[in-house]
């Protein structure tokens, strides 16, 4: 071979096979020495001159197609590696490994729909094809088909049970399922094939701390920060649009991030902060562009969180929701920081530790306001032990009954509506975007979603699609303009608001911070999509805004 003008090559009249034949064997030469803009050059050549000859082979012409879409595919050319695989398989439709490289394909662009018809084109010409069955999991788990996956992973596990791989991805599987304590002896089995393996550790620790094992928990998670620091996951597409480092808390509060980070177009670097340890943050730094803080209960993480804002700082990066910022989201706080918005009313809130004197005398002489009071333990965001209690002496007997735990005061507000029902509302700030989330309708003060009766009221979800498609039809000028101020003084790039309607149409606040769940799972709600859709674009917005400034 001779190198072309084009950095390609020329064909030699003395090489062993034809002209076609030479430009495929140069192209993949060019390709193993990491020269891919030659390989592809070489390929098309290839292809030019089996046209133009139109005597090569069917396995010559369909070998030239499949390689050149491994090129295209491996430098991120979608649309490259697509029509030659297409091309390949259209001439040689028996190609095993082509339809599973196709598939392949549009797994990593997150097209897992696609990618689960076209592995399956592969298994039906070979059910045994290991990488189809293996990748096809992938996408299965990200098309959220977990009985499927969970039956190929079984599949698996007995033909290669050392695989270290299979356990974990089936452990991950058992989890999606709520098959909790069988999840937890899949990443073990994980570990005891690979001792490094700290996802699968971390695993173990999050499952422990969900069934109440904080001391199992602790352990897994210490063990699986000093084999590995980072948890690497990769973008769901390639090549990834850049990186981004995630700071979390082990044993705290965080955002959720199951459905803002599904099918991420960017490589995730996640960091388990400890109070104990220092980092280095020249090398967790390296190649990153974006900093996520996740740490987002000021209550459950207080001692993590000047850890965090030093760490954030130490980086110079672009960061979303500064721990400093997030540090003023307690309850108490939020009731100063929030005072004196116009159209707004915020409830007082005191902060009552845990063994101070909770008699009627003392709670009266606390007290900065005469009024029903809800109590709940601190750090805490559920509707247990959480109560409506109409006078001191109710007040006194609650707390007495509670002496260990801080508990928050919280001024109530009637928020009752004209129809004797509430109505509570949640809001998600995304950069300088508000938008709906969800609407909760019930004849109880303390609402959740799951606790009312909406999966069996018509007009409850009605009026609550009418809100997420339209929120100004409820909320005016005077309470967007409210909340608008809640967003300028919270400061965070991403968090989320509680809230209701007094009798007036001022904005009741019952909670602001970065810790509420936003999720994709809406069966029986599908109007919700939409809106959920709509906050999950404009966090990828926010995100590339701010790893691309300018």
């Amino acid at each position: 071979m001779q190198t072309s003008v084009l950095g390609g090559v020329a064909p030699n009249p003395d090489a062993e096979g034809s002209i076609v034949q030479q430009y495929l064997r140069s192209g993949m030469q060019l390709f193993r020495d990491g020269k891919t803009a030659d390989a592809i050059a070489a390929f098309q050549q290839g292809i030019a001159e089996a046209e133009k000859a139109g005597t090569e082979s069917v396995e010559t012409m369909s070998d030239l197609y499949a390689k050149l879409g491994n090129v295209a595919a491996a430098s991120g050319n979608f649309r490259m590696a697509s029509v030659n695989y297409q091309a390949a398989l259209k001439i040689a439709p028996h190609l095993t490994n082509c339809w599973c490289s196709f598939a392949d394909l549009h797994l990593r662009h997150g097209q897992h729909q696609i990618a689960i018809q076209l592995y399956l084109q592969a298994l039906k010409l070979n059910p045994r094809h290991w990488a189809a069955r293996a990748n096809m999991v992938h996408a299965l788990l990200a098309a959220r088909q977990f009985l499927v996956a969970k039956a190929i992973l079984i599949e698996l596990k007995g033909e290669r049970p050392q695989d270290a791989s299979i356990h974990h991805l089936l452990g991950k599987t058992l989890f999606e399922l709520n098959e909790i304590e069988p999840a937890i002896a899949s990443f073990r089995e994980a570990v005891a094939l690979n001792p490094k393996d700290s996802e699968s550790i971390n695993w173990i620790g999050a499952l422990k701390q969900s069934l109440g094992d904080d001391a199992a928990a602790q352990a897994a998670y210490a063990e699986a920060a000093r084999i590995q620091p980072l948890i690497k996951r990769p973008a769901a597409k390639h090549p990834a649009e850049f990186r981004v480092l995630a700071l979390y808390a082990p044993f705290g509060g965080n955002t959720p991030t199951e459905y803002l980070f599904q099918d991420a177009f960017f490589d995730n670097d996640t960091l388990a902060l400890f109070p104990s340890r220092d980092y280095d943050t020249a090398e967790l730094g390296q190649k990153i562009q974006l900093v996520i803080n996740l740490v987002s209960d000021a209550d459950q993480t207080e001692e993590l969180l000047p850890l965090a804002a030093d760490l954030v700082d130490r980086f110079n990066l672009p960061i979303v929701n500064h721990p400093r910022k997030v540090q003023q989201t307690t309850r108490d706080a939020v009731a100063i920081l929030l005072r004196d918005i116009p159209n707004c009313r915020v409830p007082q809130a005191l902060r009552l530790k845990a063994g101070a004197d909770r008699s009627e005398s003392a709670l009266k002489a606390t007290l900065p306001f005469v009024s029903t009071v809800l109590a709940r333990p601190v750090g805490t965001h559920g509707g247990d032990d959480f109560e409506k209690l109409a006078d001191i002496p109710a007040l006194s007997a609650f707390l007495s009954d509670r002496p260990d735990h801080d508990h928050y005061l919280i001024e109530y507000i009637d928020y009752i509506s004209a129809d004797s029902h509430f109505r509570k509302y949640r809001f998600i700030f995304v950069g300088n975007e508000i938008l709906p989330y969800h609407l909760c309708i019930g004849r109880d003060w303390k609402l959740h979603h799951i606790n009312t009766d909406m999966a069996h009221q018509a007009w409850m979800q009605q009026e609550e699609a009418a809100f997420l498609n339209n929120p100004a039809g409820v909320f005016g000028l005077a309470q967007f303009k409210a909340l608008g101020d809640i967003r300028e003084r919270v400061g965070l790039d991403y968090f989320g608001i509680d809230c209701g309607l007094d009798a007036s149409g001022n904005v009741v606040v019952f909670e602001v911070n970065a810790s509420m769940l936003v999720h994709a799972r809406n069966e029986g709600f599908v109007y919700k999509d939409p809106a959920v859709r709509r906050i999950k674009l404009a966090y990828d917005a926010m995100l590339r805004k701010l790893a691309k400034p300018g």
